[in-house]
C-alpha cells in the first residue's frame, strides 16, 4: 500500500507550480532614455551637490517609523518561516515522574522517564510546499522594507525641495518689495513736485502691500515643509528649524543615465514583492493539492524506571515503533475546495502582479514625459525672466524722465515678479520630478537579505 502511494504522489501533476514571471515582453518595453552622462547609483540624492539633503535623507533611513514598522514585519515573517520548517522536522518530547507509595506491597519510591518522538514524513510535499510559501513571503516583506526605504527617501527629498522653493520665492518676492517700494519713494516725490497725481501713489501702495502679503505664506509653507521633514526622520516636527531656516537655494541635478527600464523596472522593490507573492500564492496551492493525498507519520516512544535517580535509565520497562498511513475518505467536499480557494488566490496574485507591473511602466512614463516638459517649459521661463528685467529696468527710467506713465511701470514689476516666481517653482518642479523618476525606477534601494 505504502509503495502505491509513494507512486501516486510522484504521478501527480500540479501545472500552477510555475508561473511566469513576466507578463509584458521586455521588447514592448520602449520608454526613452534621458541624455547619456553618469550612471545612477544607489545613492541618487547625491547627484543634487546639496550639502544637507543627504545626511537627512540618511537620518530618515535610520529613523523613520514607517521603516521601522516594515523592519518589524520582516522580522516577523521570518519567525513564521522557521516555524513552518519546523515542520519538516521530528518532534521529541520528554517527562520526569516521581512517585512516592506508603503501600506495604509498592516501592517506596518510583522514578520514571519518558521519551515520545512523532514524524510526519514529507511524502507530497505539504510541507515542503509551505516552507517554500513562507521563503516567498519573506522575500516579499524584505522587497516591502526596501519599498519603505525608497519612498521615505523620494519624500523626504521632495519636502526639501518643497522647502528651498518656498524660501527662494520668498526671496524673490523680499527683492521685488524693496523694488517696488523704490518705485513707491519715486512716485510720492514726483506727487509733491506736482508732476504725478495721487492716484501713481495709491497705485504704487497697492502693488508694494500686495507683494508684502505674499511673504507671510511663504514662509508659513516653508515652516510646513520643515515640519514634515522633521517627522520623517523621527523627531518632533520643530526640531530642524534652526538648521533648515537659512536659505540655500533649490538644489539643482548633475546629468545622469538611467538604465533601460526593460532592466530597471524588473528590480522595483514593488514589482519584486508583487512576484514573490505571486510564488507564494503558487506554492500554497500546490500545498491544498499536496494535503489531499493521505498521510505517513512514525512514532516512537521508550520509558524507564527505577527506585532512584541514579540507576534512572538501567533498566528498560518499554519501548514501542508505531507507523500510521491516514487517507482521507469523505470530508464533504473540504479539501477540494480549500484547494479550489487557494487556486483562485493565485490567480488574484497573478492580476496584482500583472498590475503592478503595468503601473511601474506607467510611472516611469509619467515621469519621463514631466521631465521633458519641465525642462522645455525652464527654458522659456529663463528667456521671459530675462526680458521682464530688463522692461522693469527700462520703463523705472522712461518714467523718471516723464517719458511714459506710472501704470506702465507698474505693470512690468508685476510681470518681472510673476516671471521670477514661476522660474523658482519650475526649478523645484524639474528637480521633483527627477526625485518622481529615481523613484519609479526603483530608487537604487537594495533588497534586504
Amino acid at each position: 500500500m505504502l509503495l502505491a502511494v509513494l507512486a501516486a504522489g510522484c504521478s501527480s501533476q500540479r501545472p500552477f507550480l510555475s508561473p511566469e514571471r513576466e507578463f509584458i515582453p521586455p521588447a514592448t518595453w520602449s520608454v526613452p532614455l534621458p541624455a547619456a552622462g553618469d550612471a545612477l547609483d544607489a545613492a541618487w540624492w547625491a547627484t543634487f551637490g546639496d550639502p544637507l539633503l543627504p545626511r537627512l535623507i540618511s537620518a530618515a533611513l535610520d529613523n523613520s517609523t514607517g521603516i521601522g514598522l516594515s523592519k518589524a514585519n520582516l522580522q516577523e515573517a521570518r519567525a513564521l518561516r522557521n516555524q513552518a520548517a519546523a515542520g519538516l522536522l521530528p518532534a521529541v518530547s520528554g517527562s520526569l515522574d516521581a512517585q512516592r507509595s506508603s503501600r506495604s506491597s509498592a516501592p517506596p519510591r518510583l522514578f520514571t522517564a519518558n521519551l515520545d518522538a512523532s514524524w510526519e514524513v514529507d511524502l507530497f510535499g505539504s510541507a515542503r510546499h509551505g516552507v517554500a510559501a513562507q521563503d516567498a513571503l519573506v522575500r516579499a516583506t524584505a522587497a516591502d522594507l526596501a519599498s519603505a526605504r525608497v519612498s521615505v527617501a523620494a519624500e523626504v527629498a521632495l519636502a526639501y525641495l518643497d522647502l528651498r522653493s518656498a524660501q527662494a520665492r520668498a526671496a524673490i518676492a523680499s527683492e521685488n518689495l524693496a523694488s517696488q517700494e523704490q518705485t513707491l519713494q519715486i512716485a510720492r516725490w514726483r506727487e509733491q513736485a506736482g508732476l504725478a497725481s495721487s492716484l501713481d501713489v495709491e497705485q504704487a501702495t497697492a502693488t508694494v502691500e500686495q507683494t508684502r502679503a505674499e511673504i507671510p505664506a511663504l514662509e508659513a509653507s516653508a515652516a510646513i515643509s520643515i515640519h514634515a521633514i522633521g517627522v520623517l526622520t523621527g523627531q518632533p516636527p520643530a526640531a530642524l528649524l534652526d538648521a533648515l531656516t537659512p536659505a540655500l537655494g533649490v538644489p539643482t541635478l548633475s546629468a545622469v543615465r538611467v538604465e533601460p527600464p526593460a532592466r530597471t523596472l524588473v528590480r522595483r522593490p514593488d514589482v519584486l514583492a508583487a512576484e514573490e507573492r505571486l510564488q507564494s500564492a503558487a506554492q500554497l496551492a500546490a500545498q491544498a493539492d499536496a494535503d489531499r493525498a493521505p498521510s505517513f507519520t512514525l512514532t516512537a516512544s521508550a520509558a524507564w524506571q527505577s527506585l532512584t535517580l541514579g540507576s534512572l535509565g538501567s533498566i528498560a520497562a518499554a519501548r514501542s515503533i508505531v507507523a500510521s498511513l491516514t487517507a482521507p475518505l469523505f470530508d464533504g467536499g473540504l479539501r477540494d475546495a480549500r484547494l479550489a480557494q487557494r487556486q483562485a488566490q493565485l490567480e488574484a496574485a497573478r492580476q496584482q502582479y500583472r498590475a503592478t507591473l503595468l503601473a511601474a511602466l506607467q510611472e516611469v512614463e509619467d515621469a519621463l514625459v514631466s521631465v521633458q516638459a519641465d525642462r522645455s517649459r525652464l527654458a522659456a521661463l529663463r528667456k521671459s525672466q530675462e526680458a521682464a528685467r530688463n522692461a522693469s529696468i527700462l520703463a523705472t527710467q522712461r518714467y523718471q524722465g516723464g517719458v511714459i506713465d506710472f501704470l506702465t511701470v507698474l505693470e512690468t514689476q508685476r510681470t518681472l515678479l510673476t516671471v521670477q516666481d514661476g522660474v523658482a517653482v519650475a526649478q523645484a518642479r524639474l528637480a521633483q520630478d527627477q526625485v518622481r523618476l529615481f523613484k519609479a525606477l526603483g530608487g537604487g534601494a537594495g533588497i534586504p537579505s
